[in-house]
């Protein structure tokens, strides 16, 4: 099956990326409360960052993820910084090449904004403390410490620019439209 990825730069998209996210709210499984997780699904769209939709040959909405620059950590000013705040594929699509298109996206993506913000070193981002997530963010990125919350355990990792380009040079290429 084949993708393709929207910048949600207009009303219309951004809507879209909200009422998607929150249709899948509790698969989301965020170990916050409903003001927590849609403050940090909306902040792409109010913050420096992207909210981007991913759509698969029937325009079917098949995923979204978001990002901003800075992390709250920092109080936004390390902007070499992009922090994926929200990331979601709808389960018949896992297991597809969504995920690696995905990310091939995002670097995309980020190549071509480079003149729009300080150019971008790292990636960070938070996930569930799951096996089958640590094997997969294992892959490409370093756990860099763990979070518990009231309703589950947050690991975050993060990856350098240059090392997810190598990792995704290492799958073959196919023409993500």
């Amino acid at each position: 099956m084949k993708y393709y990825f929207s910048d949600c730069i207009t009303f219309m998209y951004q809507h879209r990326y909200m009422d998607f996210l929150l249709a899948h709210y509790s698969e989301l499984n965020l170990p916050y409360s409903f003001s927590t997780t849609l403050s940090y699904i909306s902040s792409p769209l109010f913050m420096t960052g992207s909210a981007i939709l991913c759509f698969d040959e029937e325009d079917e909405t098949a995923g979204a993820f978001g990002f901003i620059h800075g992390t709250g950590e920092q109080n936004y000013e390390d902007q070499h910084v992009v922090q994926l705040q929200v990331a979601f594929i709808v389960n018949k699509h896992r297991g597809s090449r969504i995920f690696i298109e995905g990310l091939r996206f995002l670097v995309q993506h980020l190549d071509d904004h480079l003149h729009e913000v300080v150019p971008v070193q790292e990636i960070r981002f938070w996930a569930p403390h799951e096996g089958s997530m640590h094997r997969l963010f294992s892959k490409f990125a370093e756990q860099v410490s763990s979070k518990t919350f009231g309703a589950g355990t947050l690991n975050a990792y993060a990856v350098k620019l240059a090392e997810l380009r190598a990792y995704l040079a290492s799958f073959e290429r196919e023409v993500c439209v």
